[in-house]
């Protein structure tokens, strides 16, 4: 039987009489693509924050690649990379440089470091741009960066928040093919969300849908079709919700306050 990578048992989240996550549980298994998916305001940001250590829950449980990020934040931090929605990139600094940085935050020694950075830029196709300043890249080389800066410290498990939400179809589809190959390469775990339905029909093993803070719907894209009786993956997350899918609020911020705990520690 495949091990559970992540592990989420009647996780609840509360703000004063306000439930924004209430009582979900699901595992995604060691080197799936996982999709998790809901409305604005359904509870997918503040669980992926939860997972992440930027939030704690008010009651529940969670594991991440056998470690409880409650009792040990900067070791389960250390098994997961993260890609958020908005830009978190220093754009005065060049493309090297913020993959040296984050290395630095991750205690990544120099010359495994060095090694890694070349590696992952080589793989992204950014290499031949390493030098150049940030601001001067596209959005798809933007969100390639964040991707090989995420992965720069060998984690077992990469969040990514909308990865490709304001890109053309174009860049889309490469940003994925470079996604799926290192899910296929490097064995690890991808944890995504996405308000392009066909996308995670394409891409994911699995897939959870949560709405007003509880998980509706939890299977194969095909199950899920199955369950709702539609022709395609959107049709059923309309079945399920009732709503299509909007932008989220998990941040660059964010990865900012994290960066700033670990440079802490």
């Amino acid at each position: 039987m495949t091990e559970n990578i992540i592990e989420v048992n009647h996780l609840t989240r509360k703000y004063g009489d306000f439930t924004a996550v209430n009582d979900i549980s699901f595992e995604v298994k060691k080197g799936q693509i996982f999709a998790f998916l809901g409305p604005n305001g359904a509870g997918k940001s503040t669980t992926i924050k939860m997972l992440t250590t930027l939030l704690n829950p008010t009651q529940g449980n969670i594991q991440l690649n056998n470690v409880n990020p409650l009792n040990e934040p900067n070791l389960a931090r250390k098994s997961f990379g993260i890609v958020f929605q908005d830009p978190s990139l220093d754009d005065e600094l060049t493309a090297y440089e913020n993959m040296d940085f984050h290395g630095a935050l991750y205690h990544v020694p120099v010359d495994l470091r060095k090694k890694r950075i070349e590696e992952l830029l080589k793989f992204l196709e950014l290499w031949d741009r390493k030098n150049s300043l940030v601001k001067t890249f596209s959005g798809g080389m933007k969100r390639r960066l964040e991707i090989a800066r995420g992965l720069l410290h060998h984690p077992k498990i990469l969040f990514l928040d909308e990865p490709t939400i304001g890109l053309d179809p174009q860049t889309r589809n490469h940003i994925w093919s470079y996604i799926q190959n290192l899910n296929k390469k490097e064995n690890i775990t991808v944890f995504f969300t996405t308000h392009y339905m066909q996308e995670a029909e394409l891409v994911a093993d699995s897939v959870a849908i949560i709405d007003h803070g509880k998980i509706v719907a939890k299977g194969t894209s095909q199950e899920l079709k199955e369950q709702t009786k539609t022709q395609n993956l959107e049709d059923a997350f309309l079945a399920l919700t009732g709503k299509t899918i909007r932008e989220e609020e998990v941040t660059g911020k964010d990865y900012m306050r994290m960066a700033h705990k670990l440079w802490r520690k």
